[in-house]
């Protein structure tokens, strides 16, 4: 017996160490139990770990069928947390061994014995370890002890591992948040380094990841004002992270190939419990669409306080003049200005119907009256209006005499040719020739207007059908508009279900092209 107990604490011991370097959870539980089945000369057992919501699952068992051990479920139930005064202050399962017949006889094993102790930290019932004997010899109160031994040390294993668990979780969680995120994310050391960076910080500045750790951040940020003023050298907030919480700025990163990105930027120094920082976490934002929105919402107060202002004038001038009472007008006089009074306010009224038909078109309301039309038919009338209003323009059509039909708005569709033409007119300042045609295949119908004029860049083009947005020209800048006349466009032709596209070279004109369903034809 002395030599069966001194094995038993050798073999105990040799476990305990065995636990201690063991953080991976499940092995580590499946290593607790098998061991308490062979320090006890069990045959079976389990170990039951308590949930979140306060509920005992079997986390390792040892010596069970797989299919079994759901049945083993009255073990698990009524487990206290603290002994017992009725049991004379001893931790103990009411009725252990009539649920052990319980379970034995739904599961058909044979099973006459059960131990259970608990896995516990400082009154905090973290677990239950259960062992089995398939003969009759009961658990000695040796066997108890060198178990209760045991699963002290096994308690803190279990709570070592799954705080480590915990922990990997976390840092897991945190690096796919890291690494997900939309918005930069990079953290610093005390001396402004880059410790971490994510990849949506790296395709804002051009800088590779790995390239950047160990750089100082304000080499990779670069950060500048609009004016080109390096922000980081002359405002930089990390200065002085002491008594903040949050530290911001905003400014420009250019990358190497020279694409600008506006951010803003939130600091939040993270110091030990000493008060000495230890880290900084900046959170990079991409505002450039803001940044736009507001150049665009700018831009458009400017422009359309111009528009407004020049026929209002012009409307109140000639009024005024025309009910002059000390002044005879001829009727030639009175004529030329009732019509310019009249121009003028067409002119506004077509302003205005834009600006309508922009908020209906961003609040989804926009409707359309469908009926047969031929396109070249209204393109033939759009123009020959339009080759009114210019003397350097010669206009041309060209449609197939096969020219299809097609289920549209007619009023749209003069709006969207009578668009396409003013802008071809207005940025072909030298005048040129401009053709209006189109074609057909079995599916869709085409229509394009070409000129002769500036041409717009690659980069331009991107943003040509943005609502408010004008190329950035001198021919631009020396022209009326408020930008809609194309975000317009786009918006009739995909309510008809088609597409509408630009092929433009600077220098060498431009070429607008819209496609519709023909008739009959179903869109997806």
């Amino acid at each position: 017996m002395e030599d069966y107990r001194l094995r038993q604490c050798e073999y105990l011991l040799s476990i305990s160490r065995a636990m201690t370097s063991k953080l991976d959870l499940s092995s580590l539980l499946q290593l607790i139990i098998e061991s308490s089945v062979e320090i006890l000369r069990g045959q079976a057992g389990l170990i039951a770990l308590r949930d979140r919501n306060g509920q005992f699952r079997v986390a390792a068992s040892y010596g069970l069928p797989y299919h079994a051990i759901p049945l083993f479920s009255p073990l698990l139930i009524d487990i206290p947390s603290y002994p017992s005064l009725s049991s004379g202050g001893r931790w103990h399962i009411p009725n252990l061994r009539y649920r052990l017949e319980l379970a034995t006889t739904a599961a058909g094993i044979g099973l006459r014995q059960v131990v259970a102790l608990p896995l516990s930290i400082e009154d905090e019932l973290i677990g239950v370890i259960y062992v089995f004997r398939a003969f009759d010899t009961a658990f000695s109160t040796n066997d108890r002890k060198v178990l209760a031994s045991f699963a002290d040390q096994a308690a803190i294993a279990v709570r070592n591992a799954s705080l480590y668990q915990a922990v990997d979780e976390e840092r897991r969680r945190l690096d796919a948040i890291l690494r997900h995120s939309a918005d930069g994310i990079m953290i610093l050391d005390s001396q402004r380094r880059i410790e971490t960076m994510n990849h949506a910080l790296a395709r804002m500045t051009g800088w590779l990841p790995e390239e950047a750790i160990g750089q100082p951040c304000q080499r990779v940020l670069a950060l500048r004002n609009r004016q080109g003023v390096d922000l980081c050298a002359s405002q930089c907030p990390l200065r002085d992270v002491y008594g903040r919480e949050t530290l911001h700025v905003e400014g420009e990163i250019v990358r190497p190939e020279g694409v600008t990105t506006s951010v803003s930027i939130t600091y939040t120094p993270l110091f030990d419990a000493s008060g000495e920082l230890v880290n900084i976490i900046g959170n990079v934002q991409d505002i450039t669409r803001f940044r736009e929105a507001e150049e665009m919402k700018s831009t458009f107060i400017s422009a359309i306080s111009h528009e407004l202002k020049t026929p209002v004038a012009l409307i109140k001038g000639y009024a005024g003049t025309l009910r002059r009472e000390d002044a005879q007008w001829d009727t030639a006089t009175l004529r030329e200005g009732l019509s310019i009074i009249e121009e003028e306010a067409e002119h506004l009224d077509h302003l205005i119907n834009n600006l309508l038909d922009a908020s209906r078109i961003q609040a989804g309301t926009l409707k359309l009256q469908l009926s047969e039309v031929n396109l070249s038919q209204i393109a033939a009338k759009v123009v020959e209006r339009f080759q009114t209003q210019t003397k350097i323009h010669q206009i041309y059509l060209n449609f197939p005499s096969d020219y299809p039909f097609v289920l549209a708005d007619e009023e749209r569709m003069r709006e969207v040719f009578g668009n396409l033409l003013s802008n071809a007119i207005k940025y072909s300042p030298d005048g040129g020739d401009i053709i209006v045609g189109g074609w057909a295949d079995k599916n869709w119908v085409y229509a394009y207007v070409a000129d002769q004029g500036v041409g717009i860049s690659a980069k331009e083009q991107a943003r040509l059908f943005e609502p408010f947005y004008r190329v950035d020209s001198v021919t631009t800048r020396r022209t009326h508009g408020v930008g809609l006349g194309l975000f317009l466009v786009r918006a009739i032709v995909e309510g008809h279900g088609g597409r509408v596209w630009v092929e433009s070279t600077p220098g060498k004109g431009s070429t607008f092209t819209f496609m519709l369903p023909r008739k009959g034809t179903e869109t997806g």
